[in-house]
């Protein structure tokens, strides 16, 4: 059994942003004004092509995580918590500079950080070179 809940309608770039989550404490982005949700965005060095082709892999490489949407400067992935089996959406944006990030539960209310520790994760074993 698994809570896999309703894809949400805000997935996505729209106007070069990455959308905000609801009035919950169970996400993080990258392109918020909301400052307890605030969380870094990853930084690389070299093309963005090369960068979002080297965090594809390591997020493929990730259990649990299974890619939805790809474009040139998009990823869209879907994880599962080990535990319980809540999916969460993970999406990274490139705007040339930064790859902007956004995690987010699909349900319940609070995550325990699980979000903001998954990018943290993410960002460490991140190497884009």
């Amino acid at each position: 059994m698994f809570f896999k809940g309703k894809r949400p309608g805000n997935l996505g770039v729209r106007n070069g942003r990455l959308g905000d989550g609801p009035h919950k404490p169970n996400w993080v982005c990258s392109q918020t004004e909301r400052s307890n949700h605030v969380i870094e965005p990853l930084r690389f060095s070299g093309s963005p092509q090369a960068a979002m082709a080297a965090l594809k892999q390591l997020l493929q490489n990730m259990p649990r995580t299974e890619l939805i949407e790809e474009k040139a400067d998009y990823l869209y992935f879907e994880c599962m918590t080990p535990l319980m089996r809540y999916v969460d959406d993970v999406e990274f944006y490139c705007d040339g500079q930064v790859i902007h990030v956004r995690s987010a539960s699909r349900l319940g209310y609070s995550d325990l950080n699980a979000n903001r520790k998954r990018i943290e994760a993410i960002r460490a074993a991140y190497s884009p070179e």
